[in-house]
């Protein structure tokens, strides 16, 4: 198992966290995703899966997801 914290900007609501949390548990290998949320800052955003994902297909799950970035990209 792999448990990676990317801290994620754009998020302001609950609606946010179903959104983030949806389209990341769509990505293979995802086992759990567990969001805490700061509403107009940086959220942490813990990522369980059976192996490490790419910063690629997170920063693609996160713009299907919305208007959504990791923080520095």
């Amino acid at each position: 198992m792999t448990v990676t914290t990317y801290s994620v900007t754009g998020m302001t609501c609950e609606h946010c966290v179903h959104a983030v949390t949806e389209e990341l548990s769509r990505l293979g290998g995802v086992t759990e995703v567990n969001v805490e949320l700061v509403a107009g800052g940086a959220s942490s955003v813990t990522v369980t899966s059976e192996t490490p994902l790419s910063q690629e297909a997170i920063s693609a799950a996160l713009d299907e997801a919305g208007d959504y970035r990791l923080a520095g990209s």
